[in-house]
């Protein structure tokens, strides 16, 4: 278990402590609908706190589908939650070594991110991680908002795609289009709360995987 972390003069570290902001592309178009996305199960296997880059697998189809919609100049978000962090079982210097790993692997299959938000806040984590409720953890909305400022994004538009209630509910906070949950993960187990979610004016569904979601947007006019 790690104590300290040498990552905490990271500028990406938005507070300082426990919320990472990076932008990873200068030129993202202005005003269109974004796609975000969980990273865990849903880009990469679940691994259980994945904290080292040696174990980073992308699940099958996910960065093919992240290089079409990078193709049709749509912005790809990754947005984390990092209870790890807050229980002292690694830190945002791990994070940030899986995180290089990922978009090595991305780009070799010709495929990016834009950004990426990540929260290490946790209602029983340690010492300056324990915060209740707050504002960047999903199931709220705060990843989502911060990441709309930085790229100036339609939220009104943009898509989630999540394999945990808590996604789905974040996308639904930040009044988002559509929330679709992905049977990939923790999707399969999640999947019957999907019912009892209050949506609004948020449509929520269920497909198999992200190239399946994106196959769909694609086919439409979402991205105009």
């Amino acid at each position: 278990m790690k104590s300290t972390d040498s990552a905490m003069t990271d500028p990406r570290l938005f507070d300082g402590a426990g919320c990472w902001l990076e932008r990873l592309a200068t030129d993202v178009p202005v005003g269109r609908p974004a796609l975000f996305l969980d990273r865990d199960g849903v880009i990469v296997e679940e691994a259980h706190y994945l904290s080292n880059p040696a174990d980073v697998r992308l699940i099958a189809g996910a960065a093919e589908a992240i290089a079409r919609c990078n193709g049709s100049r749509i912005p790809v978000v990754a947005i984390t939650n990092q209870s790890g962090i807050a229980r002292g079982y690694y830190d945002w210097t791990d994070f940030a070594a899986v995180q290089a790993e990922l978009i090595a692997r991305l780009a070799a299959a010709g495929a990016r991110l834009d950004a990426v938000a990540a929260c290490a806040y946790h209602d029983t984590g340690s010492d300056r991680y324990r915060v209740p409720g707050h504002a960047w953890r999903k199931p709220n909305p705060g990843m989502i908002h911060a990441v709309a400022d930085l790229l100036q994004v339609d939220l009104a538009r943009s898509v989630l795609v999540g394999d945990k209630r808590s996604d789905i509910e974040a996308g639904i906070a930040a009044g988002l289009a559509r929330c679709i949950l992905v049977r990939t993960g923790y999707g399969c187990t999640e999947e019957e709360a999907l019912p009892y979610l209050v949506a609004g004016t948020t449509a929520v569904t269920a497909t198999d995987r992200l190239g399946d979601v994106v196959a769909d947007l694609l086919a439409t006019d979402w991205r105009a």
